[in-house]
């Protein structure tokens, strides 16, 4: 099990650049004063790590946030992604510079392919490395790509993905994809860990056990469960209290039976889509 110390602590990628483990999602927050308080509450509050993307129409007040915020730039790890209608090379390079314009930074550290539309991530993808490459972002990687998709990108790119950003939570393992990202250096990262809310809505019985003998929410079960697997994860919060809660997961541990159990709840249900099916 990789080492789990506190909010600020880190996974090392494989170009050593260090990625905190648990950060804040954006994911559906508005570009106003919603965004800007989440992101400032949760870095003064001892976050580190913050997501978004181009497609969440919120960069400018993710931006604010950090500019706002008591922690400077350099103390943030940084991240959006490139959307689907970008991809290709001229236009990733040209998506990229408006997302830093639009973040009001000079950088990011870390860069996505928000999804794999057939036909157009490779070019994309070579436009990230040429990025990489002059350091205007620490480090490079894709979002929804499955073990085929990973491969195909594998046969021509120069530069091996950081990190792949899935839909993960216990009712969606893929466990073989997690292998297979372990296997080539490849960080695997949840998004939607509560399953877009789904876990807390029918589903708490699977989890009462586990909030009993640990007297933890089923947000922090399913967080710290994330840590221990060895995945990142970006719980989305716009109210301060939950952004603390999600937090207070280093004072346990899950036995490793408990880890199993929730392997075990596996349905491989999505709450998102199916990166296969997806109406690019």
């Amino acid at each position: 099990m990789k080492k789990i110390t506190d909010l600020q602590g880190t996974f090392t990628l494989n170009n050593k650049v260090e990625m905190p483990y648990l950060g804040l999602g954006t994911y559906q927050a508005d570009n106003e004063q919603e965004v800007i308080d989440a992101v400032k509450n949760a870095l003064n509050g001892g976050y580190r790590h913050i997501d978004t993307a181009s497609a969440y129409k919120n960069e400018e007040g993710v931006g604010k946030g950090v500019q706002e915020s008591n922690v400077a730039r350099e103390e943030v790890f940084l991240v959006s992604k490139l959307w689907n209608a970008d991809q290709g090379y001229e236009s990733t390079l040209k998506a990229f510079e408006e997302s830093l314009e639009r973040l009001g930074v000079d950088y990011l550290d870390l860069y996505l392919i928000h999804w794999p539309v057939a036909g157009k991530y490779k070019d994309t993808w070579r436009a990230m490395e040429k990025l990489y490459r002059e350091k205007r972002i620490r480090a490079i990687g894709v979002s929804n790509f499955l073990q085929h998709h990973l491969e195909d990108l594998l046969e021509t790119a120069e530069i091996v993905p950081t990190v792949n950003q899935m839909e993960f939570h216990p009712y969606l393992v893929q466990q073989d994809l997690i292998d297979f990202c372990n296997d080539k250096g490849i960080q695997y990262e949840s998004w939607s860990p509560f399953m877009q809310g789904k876990v807390f809505e029918g589903h708490s019985n699977n989890f009462d056990p586990l909030t009993a003998k640990y007297n933890k929410s089923i947000a922090q079960i399913i967080l710290r469960y994330n840590l221990q697997k060895g995945i990142v994860a970006i719980p989305k919060s716009v109210h301060e209290n939950r952004i603390k809660s999600n937090a207070d997961i280093f004072d346990f541990e899950l036995s490793e039976a408990d880890v199993v159990y929730l392997d075990g709840l596996d349905k491989g249900e999505r709450s998102g889509p199916d990166p296969d099916n997806f109406d690019f």
